[in-house]
């Protein structure tokens, strides 16, 4: 079982900068990838940015909509992953979650792969 826990959420005017954080604690070294989404009112969850928790072969995924503004990363040795988010819109307010799966061989954005999730936090951008 893994357990994951996010900060770093808040309110930012547009062209601000986020770093959230996500804990990872529990089996962690069973992890092969981890992610991040976000989730609007009345919208689907969308896949933000993934990466391998190991640094082997370590090579981040994103949406194009983030593409050269949002950041992912992992500190094996904290259990951490982390989403800097830079050149904010309010386009990119959203609730935030963090999400790992076992598995390596996936579609990265296919929420359906991943077995564990945070519960979220609040990120909102005014213009």
């Amino acid at each position: 079982q893994v357990h994951l826990t996010e900060s770093g959420g808040g309110s930012v005017q547009e062209g601000g900068s986020l770093r959230l954080s996500c804990e990872a604690s529990g089996s962690t070294s069973k992890l092969g990838v981890v992610a991040w989404f976000r989730q609007s009112p009345g919208k689907a969850r969308e896949f933000v940015s993934g990466i391998r928790w190991i640094s082997t072969g370590r090579f981040p995924v994103e949406n194009d909509s983030v593409k050269d503004r949002f950041f992912i990363s992992v500190d094996n040795a904290r259990n951490m992953l982390y989403l800097q988010m830079n050149r904010l819109i309010p386009e990119d307010t959203a609730v935030y979650f963090c999400a790992a799966t076992t598995l390596v061989a996936i579609t990265y954005g296919n929420r359906a792969v991943y077995d564990y999730w945070g519960h979220g936090t609040q990120v909102t951008v005014s213009s």
